[in-house]
C-alpha cells in the first residue's frame, strides 16, 4: 500500500494517508514533477501507461509521483526518475506550485508539487507499468501543441509547463 504526505498550503506536514484515499477525498498532499532535457534543449515527455487510475494515455513531464513518508522530496525525485524512466541525472529543485484537478472517476489531484529540472543524454528505459511511450520535443513546438491539443496532456503539466519555460528563461538571463 502506498502512502502520501498530507500538507498545508505552506508545505508543512499535517499527516499521512493511503494514496487512493487522499485522492478520493481531494486532500492536499506533497508531489514531485521532474523535467529532463537533453543538450538540444528538448524535453523528455512520457505518455502515461494506459492502465493508470487517472490521466491514462495522456502526455506529461518526464516523471511525476509522490514522496514517501519521511523521504526528502529531492530523494523521491531521483528515486522515481530511476523507477519510472530508468534514468539517473543530477536534479535541481526549481520551484513549487499548488493545483487541484477533479477527474471523471471521482478522484481529485490536490497537490503541493515540487518541480525538479535535470539534463541527460542517456536513453530512457521506462517501466511499462508506468509509461506507455516517450518522446523528446523542443519547448516551442510543445507549447504550441499544448495550446492546440490541451486534451492530450495532463492537467498538472499544462499548468506547470509555462512555469518551467519562465524558470529556464530566468536562469538563462542570470
Amino acid at each position: 500500500m502506498e502512502y502520501v504526505v498530507l500538507v498545508d498550503e505552506q508545505d508543512n506536514e499535517t499527516g499521512v494517508m493511503e494514496k487512493l484515499e487522499a485522492h478520493e477525498k481531494g486532500l492536499l498532499h506533497r508531489a514531485i514533477s521532474v523535467f529532463v532535457f537533453n543538450s538540444k534543449g528538448e524535453l523528455l515527455l512520457q505518455q502515461r501507461a494506459l492502465g493508470k487510475y487517472h490521466s491514462a494515455g495522456l502526455w506529461t513531464n518526464t516523471c511525476c509521483s509522490h514522496p514517501r513518508p519521511d523521504e526528502k522530496v529531492a530523494e523521491a525525485a531521483v528515486r522515481r526518475l530511476k523507477e519510472e524512466m530508468g534514468l539517473e541525472c543530477a536534479l535541481q529543485e526549481a520551484f513549487t506550485f499548488v493545483y487541484r484537478s477533479e477527474y471523471e472517476n471521482g478522484l481529485t489531484e490536490h497537490e503541493y508539487d515540487h518541480v525538479f529540472i535535470g539534463y541527460s543524454e542517456s536513453m530512457p528505459e521506462p517501466d511499462i507499468n508506468e509509461v506507455h511511450c516517450y518522446k523528446y520535443i523542443d519547448l516551442q513546438s510543445l507549447i504550441e501543441d499544448v495550446a492546440t491539443n490541451a486534451q492530450n496532456y495532463t492537467t498538472w503539466f499544462r499548468i506547470c509547463l509555462p512555469l518551467v519555460k519562465d524558470y529556464l528563461q530566468t536562469q538563462k538571463e542570470n
